[in-house]
């Protein structure tokens, strides 16, 4: 077993940084369950294990539970819809409502699609503090939740393996999950640190992805960072869809796992440290990104600060990347790129600073630059925008050109120009029963 181990990595982080499927089978467990109805199950000091495929080690069905200072292990295979939406072969799982609360646990899987903590359906609500999770297998997250349900981590120790693996993990319906404090590492392809088609909230953590994305937001749907510590090498692919590298991605990928709509990625304070590619990858969805208070820097000086471009999802010609990026009290250092089917808004407020140029190869996608009376803009290139918003003094050319329409900007006059209207899809369903295609995206 690694937990050991992965327990004497989270100390040495910690310090560093803060100073689809089988039919489920009958679950086999080294305790049997009590016959007798209680309001809550209380189970202390014991060790479950279940080695069937698809079956559990816990299951909690529409009722309370609480387990404390748990030893659990899962085996056993499965694959596709029941394992990924509806929680077969996962090492606990809650359903129907039930409220799950664990504290003090080692949990391990070692199977494909063993994911290690199920959340599933509206009213359902899953607990889990002070523990440490470990999935070796393939498909095999940390926390899931799907259909609805709520989960809520506090100091946990998460290390996942496989590939498609993400630590923090969603899939179709989404649901609620509030993460705080703790560690968070992957080593797999296509296993960021955080996989959302939920809406999640990640407070004080470390996360890590050594070979994928650290954060992938898929659809309307949410992932927002507060004083969190965000390291990501995307080194390794999980598709041929696209040829960039990026720490942070946000896409539609029209599998119906997730409702289309307007995503979200939100950054207070923290750090974020690309090791590989780009910052921001955005494709065939409208976003938000807002950053406030952030540092953000990009080991990889090829890369830049952000790409809206299409790639391989979505209809060719209507599938780039549409960004209202709003900076607060940020610095922002890398180049911008918006490719012809794409669009960005960018809004620089409260004091921040943005260097780098737009598009510096020719005019390409719509793109409006807004600088607040405190902001400012100093080129590293030649850049080329649609439209421009500032007061006299905010842009330093430093050398360089800034056309604006076609028309070349001169230093020291003000500007007032119009955003560009981005026109999100209606939302469609994310409840649909077909699989997500073969080849897909860095997807959990």
């Amino acid at each position: 077993m690694k937990i050991k181990s992965i327990i004497f990595t989270a100390i040495l982080i910690t310090a560093l940084v803060f100073t689809s499927c089988s039919t489920t089978a009958e679950t086999a467990t080294t305790k049997e369950k009590t016959t007798e109805e209680k309001t809550t199950e209380q189970k202390t000091a014991e060790t479950y294990s279940d080695s069937s495929d698809g079956g559990h080690a816990i299951e909690v069905d529409g009722k309370s539970a609480s387990y404390s200072n748990i030893t659990v292990t899962k085996t056993g295979e499965a694959s596709g819809d029941e394992a990924d939406f509806y929680g077969a072969n996962s090492a606990i799982f809650a359903t129907n409502g039930a409220t799950l609360t664990i504290t003090d646990a080692e949990i391990e899987t070692d199977g494909t699609h063993a994911n290690a903590v199920f959340s599933y359906g509206d009213g359902t609500t899953v607990t889990v503090t002070d523990s440490v999770i470990v999935t070796e297998g393939n498909c095999s997250g940390g926390l899931m939740t799907t259909g609805g349900g709520t989960t809520i981590a506090e100091n946990l120790t998460v290390h996942t393996y496989g590939n498609s693996s993400a630590a923090i993990r969603s899939d179709r319906g989404g649901g609620d999950v509030t993460v705080t404090g703790g560690t968070y590492v992957t080593e797999g392809t296509g296993s960021p640190a955080i996989y959302s088609t939920a809406e999640i909230t990640v407070n004080s953590a470390y996360l890590e992805s050594t070979a994928s994305q650290g954060i992938v937001v898929e659809g309307k749907n949410s992932v927002t960072l507060n004083d969190t510590t965000v390291v990501a090498s995307n080194v390794k692919k999980n598709s041929n869809k696209s040829s960039w590298y990026q720490a942070v991605m946000i896409y539609q990928s029209m599998s119906g796992d997730a409702d289309t709509g307007t995503s979200s990625f939100t950054m207070n304070g923290g750090s974020l440290t690309n090791l590989n590619g780009d910052i921001f990858f955005v494709n065939n969805t409208a976003c938000e990104i807002s950053l406030s208070e952030a540092t953000i820097k990009n080991n990889d000086t090829s890369g830049v600060f952000l790409r809206a471009a299409a790639a391989g999802w979505g209809s060719s010609g209507s599938n780039g990347g549409k960004v209202n990026l709003t900076a607060t009290k940020q610095e922002i250092n890398g180049d911008m790129v918006v490719d012809s089917v794409s669009v960005l808004n960018l809004y620089l407020k409260s004091s921040s600073s943005f260097t780098g140029a737009i598009n510096e190869d020719g005019e390409e996608g719509d793109v409006y630059v807004s600088l607040d009376e405190s902001s400012t803009w100093t080129l590293t290139g030649d850049s080329y925008i649609t439209s421009l918003s500032c007061k006299a003094n905010s842009i330093n050319l430093n050398g360089y050109k800034l056309y604006v329409n076609g028309v070349e900007y001169e230093e020291g006059t003000a500007s007032s120009g119009d955003a560009i209207k981005i026109v999100s899809s209606s939302s469609s369903s994310g409840h649909s029963q077909h699989s997500k295609p073969s080849g897909g995206p860095t997807k959990k």
